[in-house]
């Protein structure tokens, strides 16, 4: 499905190149707006990034995302610095659907793995960002994409597989934020290596024909963010390529 991205700080959109807080758009967009706009154009599920909470996690902005939710016209996944068991509680009590892990996912993996277990493969999504080095290894990047952690996709692939893996959101750092295009071949690459898991690709789609370059695939799943802010194309438009209308 097509999933449209919304970034926020300090209650307002925004959208980060290659998650460096350094470079930041900012656009006049209200975020209930945004939820409205993009319910109404036929999206299912939206994707909040709590970038304030991220990097101050006392300053999470739940009350906002509990408004969000409370438009009921859509179903959500939300995620931003997740480091604990009340930051997960938090906002599956505020009505997200599916808790979205990324950092915490590498380096505290009992952790998260008994989070599986209590909430079930369902409500949880892993956020993998990975650099791709010259010799075509994969490894995942930790806090804000600043850290290479030196652990593979594959290896915290085969970890969480024991527990349900379910849903896994992959970025290819050097993709996001640019417009240029996703990396479908990694996308190929890891939906034929993991049939298992409902992939969502993101990073990079600029173009209708982005989108339709990655419906070979066999992704379940295409993040969409700077491009829809900045009109790049309609969601009317993304939602009609990928259902091949």
């Amino acid at each position: 499905m097509i999933i449209p991205a919304i970034d926020l700080i300090n209650g307002k959109v925004v959208r980060l190149y290659q998650g460096d807080y350094e470079q930041t758009t900012e656009y006049t967009y209200d975020p209930i707006d945004v939820v409205k706009t993009y319910a109404n154009a036929g999206a299912d599920i939206l994707h909040i990034v709590d970038l304030t909470g991220a990097k101050d996690t006392s300053k999470r902005q739940i009350p906002l995302i509990k408004d969000m939710v409370a438009t009921g016209v859509m179903r959500f996944q939300s995620g931003g610095g997740i480091r604990t068991e009340q930051d997960v509680t938090d906002l599956l009590d505020a009505g997200i659907e599916r808790v979205v892990i990324g950092s915490l996912a590498v380096s505290e993996r009992v952790l998260v793995a008994e989070w599986f277990k209590k909430y079930g493969p369902d409500a949880i999504v892993l956020a993998l960002d990975v650099n791709i080095d010259e010799q075509g290894n994969k490894y995942v990047a930790t806090h804000g994409w600043q850290e290479n952690s030196g652990v593979s996709i594959d290896e915290l692939i085969a970890y969480y597989a024991e527990f349900g893996l379910k849903h896994v959101l992959c970025t290819d750092i050097s993709r996001d934020g640019t417009l240029q295009g996703s990396n479908n071949a990694l996308y190929a690459e890891l939906v034929a290596s993991y049939p298992m898991i409902q992939w969502q690709a993101s990073g990079g789609i600029g173009s209708i024909d982005d989108i339709k370059a990655l419906i070979p695939t066999n992704v379940q799943g295409v993040i969409l963010g700077r491009a829809l802010l900045e009109g790049k194309f309609t969601l009317e438009e993304a939602l009609s390529c990928w259902q091949g209308v």
